[in-house]
């Protein structure tokens, strides 16, 4: 597979790090990566390294996360302002138009991004919806509360056990503990993340007015029913069901997620 490579961009809270794999192809649009919360672009290594046999992939961490700088406060921390930061970091690699694929808290940015600047977004590609209703919503506000530091670790005992129940089949425990090393680089800031993502108020209305091909890409996790909920809404685009791929399955299965992927670009 493509080797990956790493590189700096000027932020505006300091600076953005990003992967980069693969080069540019003649006719095929850039693709930019988007994470969920609370990894960071390195969730995307091995699946970049597969598209990058196609295509050009840039995966940034947003700000905090990784190893890009983070902003003063949690307030300012956004789905808005992770998305403009994408924006810079296209900005400064001189790409106009680009493809997005976003995972989880990604797939809103990459909805802000195209609502932003449609004119500079070819398709879309999703992994899940959060259509959450309000029951949900606090739910997963209350799971994902962060936890105090402790003599007894037990924030890094949850942490682990939610990513251990969470396994796919073929998922190494070199892949968990890849998983938790990029929970853990977060810091303090580690679920700031989580909150952009649950106080945006602006993702049903992207998938419902956006003319861009979307597809959602839904596998069985905590967001499958929710995701179904975007059927209706999308105006061109659709839902594909992955009931048999579970978390981690672009690490499990890089070369069929990035088949699938760029099929749909």
């Amino acid at each position: 597979m493509t080797n990956v490579r790493k590189a700096y961009f000027d932020g505006k809270y300091g600076q953005i790090h990003a992967y980069i794999a693969g080069e540019a192809e003649s006719g095929k649009l850039p693709l930019y990566c988007a994470h969920q919360s609370p990894k960071s672009g390195a969730e995307f290594l091995n699946f970049a390294r597969a598209a990058a046999e196609e295509r050009l992939v840039i995966a940034p961490d947003y700000p905090g996360y990784g190893m890009s700088d983070r902003p003063g406060s949690e307030s300012e921390a956004t789905i808005d302002l992770y998305a403009e930061e994408m924006w810079r970091v296209a900005d400064q690699m001189g790409h106009e138009k680009i493809d997005l694929f976003g995972n989880h808290t990604g797939s809103k940015v990459i909805a802000a991004m195209a609502m932003k600047y449609p004119h500079r977004v070819g398709s879309l590609v999703m992994i899940s919806a959060a259509l959450l209703t309000p029951e949900e919503r606090e739910m997963f506000s209350n799971m994902f509360e962060p936890i105090p530091l402790d003599d007894e670790g037990t924030r890094f005992k949850i942490m682990w056990e939610r990513i251990i129940e969470r396994r796919s089949a073929g998922v190494t425990y070199e892949m968990l503990g890849h998983s938790m090393a990029l929970n853990l680089m977060g810091g303090e800031a580690y679920e700031w993340g989580h909150h952009a993502a649950f106080s945006w108020a602006g993702y049903e209305d992207a998938l419902r007015t956006l003319e861009h091909r979307i597809t959602i890409l839904n596998p069985n996790d905590d967001l499958t029913e929710a995701t179904l909920r975007a059927k209706p809404l999308l105006k061109n685009g659709e839902i594909v069901d992955l009931p048999n791929w579970v978390y981690n399955f672009m690490d499990v299965w890089p070369e069929e997620t990035a088949r699938l992927v760029l099929s749909k670009l």
